[in-house]
């Protein structure tokens, strides 16, 4: 099969041996796969695949239909629409994904929406709703919000009847957001102007945390940190933190065990998958490129000045 691989820093697209399918397991026909800020990372050698996803292959969300599967799965038949979160190798012609960490798509949505869908809101809606325990009513502050996952954030607030706050930096972004159901899209400066906030998802990091969000803070407020592109040390006024009784955390989707994921990706579903459906969710695509061209996607990706998702057409 044809797949992007990594090879001392370099994306070739060249052909590599199919996978092979377990009994629980199933072969995915890919035909759209979104590129994602771990596969620069992982192309520059500082975010390796967790063990047992294609070391060389990159590629963490896609879309496709099912080719065959194993002996133990069930509830799946040849040519169902899927799409998945995977460890790894969603860049090629074919994925093996473990059965639970699938999800249909829904008939109404094509292939590219789909193959940019599920990295982007599934760690949204995990990081917002299972671990910040986003609801009706809530301010939510998302930094670095014109993103594929901050632009994931500001939807799935506003379908939770959140009061959400969106920071972009690029100031031609944030008619944007705005359109995506922020209420307020501000300059990362001005965030403290626009607390106090229940909820902050931190998908910029140090630059950002130390520039005002953590002295606007509720009283029990959560800081949910899944982004250190702008550092990953910051000094804490810990009396602060005390004082508003609010806690800061952190999660990453990609190392977790298939367990652990199946949840996730099965509550996202639950949530968000009628509301895709309906196109109360879109996935506002910024580019697509077919497989073969994926080194010039990933150049596009790294230019940085994005709205939304770059996928690759398969």
């Amino acid at each position: 099969m044809l797949a992007v691989t990594i090879e001392n820093t370099d994306l070739i697209v060249t052909e590599v041996p199919d996978p092979v399918l377990g009994p629980d397991d199933v072969l995915v026909g890919v035909r759209a796969a979104g590129i994602n800020a771990a596969d620069l990372l992982q192309r520059r050698g500082l975010y390796p695949a967790p063990p047992g996803s294609p070391e060389h292959i990159p590629g963490l969300e896609l879309a496709g239909t099912v080719l065959s599967y194993g002996a133990e799965v069930s509830g799946f038949a040849e040519g169902d629409r899927v799409m998945a979160v995977v460890g790894g190798g969603g860049q090629a012609e074919r994925c093996v994904v473990h059965s639970s960490n699938l999800l249909r798509v829904p008939d109404a949505v094509d292939d590219l929406t789909a193959g940019g869908f599920a990295e982007a809101f599934i760690t949204a809606h995990d990081a917002m709703v299972t671990r910040g325990g986003l609801q009706e009513g809530s301010r939510v502050l998302v930094t670095g919000a014109a993103g594929g996952v901050g632009t994931a954030a500001i939807q799935i607030g506003a379908l939770f009847g959140a009061e959400v706050v969106a920071s972009v930096r690029d100031a031609t972004r944030r008619n944007d957001v705005l359109a995506l159901g922020a209420q307020h899209a501000v300059d990362p400066g001005e965030v403290a102007d626009y607390g106090p906030f229940d909820l902050v998802l931190e998908l910029v990091g140090a630059a950002s945390l130390s520039d005002g969000v953590l002295r606007s803070l509720a009283k029990e407020a959560r800081v949910v940190v899944i982004g250190v592109g702008g550092g990953s040390r910051i000094d804490v006024d810990l009396l602060g933190l005390m004082n508003a009784r609010a806690t800061i955390g952190g999660a990453t989707l990609r190392p977790r065990s298939i367990e652990e994921k199946a949840r996730a990706i099965h509550a996202a579903g639950d949530d968000l998958l009628d509301a895709l459906a309906a196109g109360k969710l879109r996935v506002p695509l910024l580019a697509t490129f077919p497989l073969t061209e994926a080194p010039r996607a990933y150049d596009r990706f790294a230019q940085g000045s994005k709205f939304g998702k770059i996928v690759l057409s398969i």
